[in-house]
């Protein structure tokens, strides 16, 4: 680490530490957040430097994006998902429908290794509130990768909106006739039982991201 500040010492070995707990590189505002610095523009001052002198390469075109480039600390390019909302993993609760998503903060996103994604297309994450999938590893404040989707097969984990309700709840999805029972992985909660035709889909879980305790 010659010819490096003490602070971009401190922001280099954060960086590695990050990526090792979550496989992913963390955010300006957590690098500012973690190593006490002043500003997001100090951060990326910093990280300039660090870049110009080749410890770490960032992608202009992925936000926030990047990749150290010490011997053995080389990572794969990362996929920045959107984080457009919150969905509610216990009892429903009113949110947007997934067609008046719009306007969320572009820096608001999330970045994941390529493999977390593979071939899915069309994909956005929301944060969840609530504790009705913990059986299946999804905690209140963990944020879930989603792929866009209208339909589900029996067991796939969706994002359901509840149309006469106006809300939305994460549960696992089973058509039992003309009924939709939304399932909670949870043994403490009951299943929402509804009219298949007050179901709509609007995503289905891919992964999803512990919150930092």
């Amino acid at each position: 680490m010659k010819e490096l500040s003490a602070k971009q010492r401190r922001i280099l070995e954060f960086i590695q530490g990050f990526i090792d707990e979550h496989d992913y590189p963390p955010s300006i505002r957590q690098i500012q957040e973690a190593c006490d610095i002043s500003s997001t523009s100090v951060v990326d001052y910093n990280l300039r430097i660090l870049e110009k002198q080749g410890y770490i390469r960032r992608d202009r075109e992925v936000s926030r994006a990047i990749e150290l480039l010490e011997p053995g600390g080389r990572r794969p390019r990362v996929v920045a998902v959107p984080i457009i909302g919150t969905i509610a993993a216990g009892q429903p609760i009113p949110v947007p429908t997934a067609d008046t998503w719009q306007g969320y903060d572009p820096d608001e996103t999330l970045e994941v290794s390529p493999d977390m994604v593979g071939a899915h297309e069309n994909i956005y994450a929301l944060r969840v509130k609530g504790s009705s999938m913990i059986d299946a590893l999804v905690n209140d404040g963990d944020i879930v990768i989603m792929e866009a989707a209208s339909s589900a097969r029996d067991g796939d984990m969706v994002a359901a909106w509840l149309k006469r309700e106006q809300e939305a709840t994460l549960k696992r999805y089973y058509r039992e006739g003309s009924q939709v029972r939304l399932q909670p992985a949870n043994e403490t909660m009951q299943p929402i039982r509804t009219d298949a035709d007050n179901v709509e889909v609007q995503g289905k879980v891919i992964g999803a991201v512990r919150a930092l305790p």
